[in-house]
């Protein structure tokens, strides 16, 4: 049989469909990844992505079901479903990519000063670094910070006025020894951005090639069928 029959479709679109299995987990994977990374911030294009990654997951298995048995509505909804997901998958992809660095700075600034300091302490803890961009502002300011003393890039610099309270900052040239939190997210968040938006954009055209393949196949005659019927 040659490639462009009934078979070669047939075959072809399962391949396909298993493709758009293992992509959907990576889209999943990655855009996890890159929102727990992001740890502060909520990034509801990311979380975009992984429903993206989720429904081709499951549309996919309609689509392998629709190729074995040439089904005619399962592959004609499969078509319409799976271009539906290419647009909105091409389009959170390019929206991923084209924040700049402003907006992202100020998605941190936002989850920043919308979390507890329980959850600022732990994110200190974690990224070794004090305060969000000013280590001297104290608690009761939005862009406040817990005590960094427990921090590890502080121990053993308690004459740090960021590293003890009791210190006047006032009254000490003395540089802070930890980094901070807005430098650690920095790299974090563009990553996070970046990453899931190019494996995004670049696996929405293989959704394309899909689609022209369901139109093919659908349109071909199942040798195997009583040549009498109508497809």
């Amino acid at each position: 049989m040659v490639c462009g029959g009934f078979s070669c479709s047939k075959n072809a679109l399962i391949i396909l469909n298993v493709l758009y299995i293992i992509i959907s987990i990576i889209l999943i994977g990655v855009a996890a990844y890159s929102r727990l990374a992001a740890i502060v911030v909520s990034l509801g294009l990311i979380g975009g992505i992984i429903a993206c990654g989720v429904f081709l997951f499951f549309i996919s298995l309609v689509g392998m079901i629709g190729a074995v048995k040439h089904h005619q509505v399962l592959l004609f909804f499969y078509m319409i479903i799976l271009f539906l997901l290419f647009l909105l998958q091409f389009s959170l992809g390019c929206a991923c990519l084209a924040v700049n660095r402003d907006q992202e700075i100020s998605l941190v600034r936002n989850g920043w000063k919308a979390a507890d300091m329980t959850f600022k302490d732990t994110i200190q803890n974690k990224l070794i670094c004090c305060g969000f961009e000013d280590v001297n502002l104290n608690k009761t300011d939005p862009l406040g910070h817990p005590s960094c003393d427990a921090v590890s890039c502080c121990i053993g610099n308690v004459d740090s006025p960021c590293c003890n309270a009791e210190i006047n900052s006032n009254v000490t040239d003395k540089k802070c020894p930890c980094a901070t939190c807005l430098e650690k997210f920095k790299p974090r968040i563009h990553d996070a951005f970046s990453i899931t938006g190019g494996i995004g954009l670049f696996f929405s055209f293989t959704e394309i090639i899909g689609v022209w393949v369901t139109i093919r196949y659908r349109n071909q005659k199942d040798p195997r069928a009583n040549p009498s019927s109508f497809l």
